[in-house]
């Protein structure tokens, strides 16, 4: 979510702020993206210390939230990866 929200961001309401005039979705939009900034943050922490996971684990879904699109590529080459180990070893 964090990553599309990134994406609204400068694909949808930044566009609407400098071309056409119009700041307050990029106000609103830019109000969800810290919202969710902030919850990806927290919930990578929370799962870091709930999983056991290395502290490089953390640091990578750190880094990934301050580089554009970070979050999408540690979704998909990371975590999904992660998920689909724990059902296999649950399984």
């Amino acid at each position: 979510m964090e990553g599309l929200s990134y994406l609204a961001l400068f694909a949808f309401s930044m566009p609407l702020k400098y071309w056409a005039g119009l700041p307050e979705y990029n106000i609103w939009v830019g109000y969800i993206h810290g919202f969710l900034f902030i919850a990806y943050i927290a919930l990578a922490i929370m799962v870091f210390v709930e999983k056991n996971w290395k502290r490089s684990d953390l640091i990578k879904l750190l880094v990934a939230s301050l580089l554009p699109f970070g979050t999408l590529y540690m979704d998909k080459y990371f975590l999904q990866p992660q998920l689909v180990r724990q059902q296999a070893s649950n399984g």
